[in-house]
């Protein structure tokens, strides 16, 4: 069969430094093919440069598009030819739906915009086709959806809302980037069936990018491994699968979270201990009785937590299950109802007092590019725990303690020539996350609330920073609230496990107890859907 695209010794450069040396590939109709490799490899860029969005590449080499006779090369078209291929006959799902959709416009105007512009449909049928976009993403209500901003949708909706403007062009190739990275094992299952489904559906093929192995397995026909630029090994996922031939997709399919914890001592002093624990959000009431009450939206009712030093909570359940918010009331950063008692003190004990006590509960977020400022130097970040809790220390100790913080994390200016001096933007995103992890370390806390830490990393990074979190906890006896929806990050990190529905804890126990013989229907199914 033909080739639907073909690309062909595609060279990618910034400021005169390749990135990409010289790649080949071929994608059929309808062809599913998935493009491996961790981050800085060129997955993304060398996607973005077929379409001409990878501002400031020197891009060489040939990318033919279409059939035989009337095929065009993508990297030879003027703007205009290319802008009228975007969107129309490719089109691209991008990894981050929050940043790539226009927060000022509703989810259906976005959607009639580009049937406006592409199709040239009449507003009055824009919207009713953007509905039935919406629709067949399997989206509920979509009428109303349609309405809705970016910011009222949950993840799996955007990233639903994002695929209905991909398709609304009818593409013959599809980009995915990444496109199920921050869900839950659940919704990303959904996202993987639903993908799959509209691709048949319209026949179209689809060059997905991800670093998430499992996916592969379940999605794609074919397999490029791509290492520093370069493509060392594609073929059928079922061949390279069962018989890897180069070193570096070993290594890749080696990378899976691996449970290195030791046992809690007995008699270990408890750090957080929550009893009847409930938060609720105040929501508008419909109708006349909304003028003088509001109603309410219970986030978490009536939870029950204990957690001891040196252990691991371990928090699991899809999007909207509550998970957050628990860790937004440990934090002392929500109101709620119930006791809850950390380092044997309570939020709200006056701001001498909370100060103090937030000195020993630290957070690490779940993004390290969104959570560390692009102005400040790593110096400057990692040190403002040290400026709020010890003011009066002097500055050559002060960058001591950092410079030492920084080097517990594995990170040196004998690596990093400079390194206090650098930017989060100079760093990959498993050194953002160390980095993250430095700043929470340097105030000396006892229990670290962790938030999804290891879900913008690819697998080889996620592995390091567990690894990192496992001996710090080994070393320091430190207590981790873990939120998480990787069952297997829950597997490898985990003392004891809750697994949360609708902001109700379904079922407790030791991580054998729950992840080896769960009791609770729910919990088995999201330990399928982790298959």
């Amino acid at each position: 069969m033909a080739a639907l695209l073909e690309v062909q010794g595609l060279r990618i450069a910034f400021g005169g430094r390749e990135v990409v040396h010289g790649v080949d590939f071929t994608i059929a109709p309808g062809e599913k093919l998935a493009l491996v490799g961790e981050s800085g490899s060129g997955k993304t860029v060398t996607a973005l440069s077929l379409l001409g969005l990878a501002q400031g590449a020197q891009v060489q080499g040939q990318a033919r598009f279409g059939a035989q006779k009337s095929a065009v090369d993508l990297l030879a078209l003027p703007e205009r030819s290319l802008q009228a291929i975007r969107g129309q006959d490719i089109a691209m799902i991008f990894q981050e739906p929050m940043t790539a959709l226009n927060p000022v416009l509703t989810i259906g105007e976005q959607i009639a915009e580009i049937l406006q512009l592409k199709v040239g449909l009449t507003r009055a049928e824009c919207a009713q086709a953007a509905i039935e976009l919406i629709a067949d993403t399997g989206i509920d209500d979509a009428a109303r959806r349609a309405r809705a901003y970016p910011h009222q949708l949950s993840g799996g909706q955007r990233q639903r809302a994002m695929i209905a403007m991909a398709l609304a062009c009818k593409p013959k190739l599809l980009l995915a980037d990444e496109p199920t990275t921050a869900l839950d094992v659940t919704v990303r299952k959904q996202i993987l069936e639903l993908l799959a489904q509209l691709q048949q559906k319209h026949g179209m093929a689809v060059l997905l990018i991800t670093h998430d192995l499992n996916l592969v397995r379940q999605f794609a026909d074919r397999v490029a491994v791509m290492e520093n630029g370069h493509i060392v090994e594609q073929g059928a996922v079922a061949q390279v699968y069962a018989a890897p031939q180069h070193a570096y997709t070993r290594r890749l399919m080696a990378s899976q979270p691996v449970r290195d914890v030791v046992a809690a001592r007995d008699g270990a002093p408890t750090v957080l201990q929550a009893r009847a624990l409930r938060v609720a959000y105040p929501v508008p009431r419909p109708g006349v009785a909304g003028w003088f009450k509001k109603g309410e939206f219970v986030a978490v009712a009536g939870a029950d937590l204990d957690l001891a030093e040196g252990q691991t909570l371990g928090i699991v359940g899809e999007s909207g299950s509550g998970k957050s918010t628990l860790a937004l009331a440990a934090l002392g950063l929500l109101k709620f109802g119930g006791s809850l008692s950390v380092l044997g003190q309570s939020w709200g004990a006056g701001t001498l007092a909370d100060r103090a006590l937030r000195r020993g509960v630290q957070v690490v977020f779940q993004d390290p590019f969104s959570s560390l400022s692009p102005r400040l130097t790593v110096e400057e970040i990692v040190q403002e725990g040290l400026l709020v809790h010890e003011p009066t220390l002097p500055t050559a100790e002060r960058r001591q303690r950092v410079q030492a913080a920084l080097e517990e994390v594995g990170l040196t200016e004998t690596q990093f020539p400079g390194l206090l001096q650098r930017y989060p933007h100079q760093f990959s995103g498993g050194q953002r996350q160390r980095i993250a992890i430095a700043r929470a370390l340097i105030v000396q806390p006892r229990l670290l609330v962790l938030d999804e830490p290891t879900s913008a990393l690819d697998v080889t990074m996620a592995q390091q920073i567990l690894q990192l979190l496992q001996r710090l906890q080994r070393e320091r006896g430190l207590a981790y609230l873990l939120i998480t929806h990787d069952v297997a990050v829950i597997r490898a990190m985990a003392h004891h496990v809750v697994v949360m529905q609708g902001g109700k804890l379904l079922e407790t126990g030791t991580v054998e107890q729950v992840l080896g013989a769960p009791r609770n229907t729910y919990t088995q199914t999201l330990l399928a859907a982790a298959q």
